[in-house]
């Protein structure tokens, strides 16, 4: 009879190959029109539904510093109309068609996406490209939709808890690099800009020449072929320039530290490790040590913090997964009755544990499995498809990533994920933040 570690260690292989066997290649077809657009198709018959994807290489890091928040409130006014769909149609169209539609912007990239009936393609297409050639930027949409982004950044950011974590974060681990304000930007700078400043934002960016269409799903790859060049071929190419990071901040030497306070009932205390951009090679290993860190109830963050010494009522760590050099986030929230010092020095313990001693076989079985899992996961729904396919030739310019993603994870070795906490996770390279009750603020 197998004793319980080696029916543990023989479940995680068999689960394991179980998980591979069902990753299957995802095929597809990219070309570029004339003016610029790069265009990739993913016939898959097996449902009746298709998703239509624009994404455009326009995330806050684009922006002027004096005019930050654009790409976000572009993804607001997108939405606004066309000059042939009226104003407060455009949703409509997809909802009547039954589907359904939504936006996304970051610090790299604005992505917008129907998902539709398969019939209805056409329907997608025409819209994308309406927003693309014909969006009505005018003063009584941008006059609508500063007052949106406003409450917008009043509910998520003022007046949440923790809302403005992540700015005071980049604020202080970048200098230089745009990075160093977040995607909703300066709200009051927004609301002061002339109209002409988003005309011109809009004629910059929103150009075929910047974006990549993705078509997914239950499709015919010549008809869809033929009706992207009936749509999309005859928008002019974009002539300004656009503007693309160049100023990198010098790597960290001395740890950064800082207190901030606001109306929340518990202390937070994070850890943000300068890292390099998604992508690399360093990034897949960073991106599964941190899986070892908080990977669910049973990772070391929560079994030890939580669970066993019972110190935290949270602790997770992440990275932030930007193309440009980014940042690995590891945070915690401390029970009652404990001190913030206490429970930050037990969080470097866990890391320390990471950097000096090489994870057990069974450990990094375990790790390899989840990754394969999250993976497959990523490519079983159409949308998340054309997502990937998109962001992979947008930030790498490699739309066959969505299939070599698995092996570069599995590449990493036990001792990559050691040699990645000794370079990177380090007091010298970090910032640290003390998110404190404002009544802390007034006891001190």
């Amino acid at each position: 009879m197998l004793n319980s570690k080696y029916l543990s260690i023989l479940t995680l292989f068999i689960l394991g190959v179980c998980i591979q066997s069902k990753a299957q290649k995802i095929e597809f077809t990219e070309f570029d029109l004339d003016n610029g657009l790069h265009v990739i198709l993913h016939q898959d018959n097996s449902t009746p539904i298709v998703t239509v994807s624009i994404m455009y290489d326009v995330g806050s890091k684009n922006e002027d510093p004096e005019l930050t928040g654009f790409a976000h409130f572009f993804e607001h006014l997108m939405f606004e109309g066309t000059e042939n769909i009226e104003r407060g149609e455009y949703s409509k169209y997809v909802e009547k068609a039954g589907g359904t539609l939504n936006a996304n912007t970051n610090q790299d990239r604005t992505y917008y996406y129907e998902i539709l009936p398969s019939n209805q393609l056409e329907l997608g297409l025409w819209l994308e490209s309406e927003r693309l050639l014909h969006a009505v930027v005018d003063s009584i949409g941008i006059a609508t939709q500063k007052r949106v982004v406003a409450e917008e950044k009043k509910q998520r950011y003022d007046n949440s808890p923790y809302g403005d974590l992540l700015m005071n974060v980049m604020d202080l681990a970048y200098d230089k690099h745009p990075y160093r304000w977040t995607a909703i930007g300066d709200v009051v700078k927004l609301m002061d800009a002339k109209d002409q400043d988003f005309v011109d934002f809009y004629k910059t960016y929103y150009v075929p020449n910047n974006a990549c269409l993705v078509i997914a799903g239950d499709i015919n790859k010549e008809e869809a072929t033929k009706m992207v060049n009936d749509y999309f071929g005859d928008i002019p190419r974009g002539t300004r320039e656009m503007y693309r990071p160049t100023e990198f901040d010098a790597p960290q030497t001395a740890e950064v530290r800082d207190t901030v306070f606001g109306a929340v009932q518990l202390p937070l205390l994070l850890q943000a490790y300068h890292i390099p951009g998604d992508g690399t090679d360093d990034y897949y290993a960073i991106d599964m040590l941190n899986q070892l860190l908080s990977g669910g109830q049973s990772s070391r963050l929560y079994k030890s913090l939580v669970d066993k010494q019972q110190i935290a009522l949270e602790a997770t760590s992440f990275n932030l997964g930007l193309q440009d050099p980014g940042l690995a986030l590891i945070y915690a929230l401390p029970n009652s009755g404990i001190e913030n010092k206490d429970l930050e020095d037990a969080m470097d313990a866990i890391v320390a544990e990471a950097r000096d001693e090489l994870i057990s076989e069974q450990e990094f079985q375990k790790l390899r499995n989840q990754f394969e899992n999250q993976i497959v996961r990523s490519n079983s729904r159409m949308e998340t498809v054309a997502n990937n396919l998109a962001r992979n030739y947008v930030y790498y310019n490699n739309t066959n990533l969505v299939n070599e993603k698995l092996d570069k994870y599995m590449a990493v070795s036990r001792e990559d994920i050691q040699r990645v906490a000794k370079k990177y996770f380090t007091k010298e390279n970090r910032v640290v933040l003390y998110y404190l009750p404002n009544s802390a603020k007034e006891v001190n």
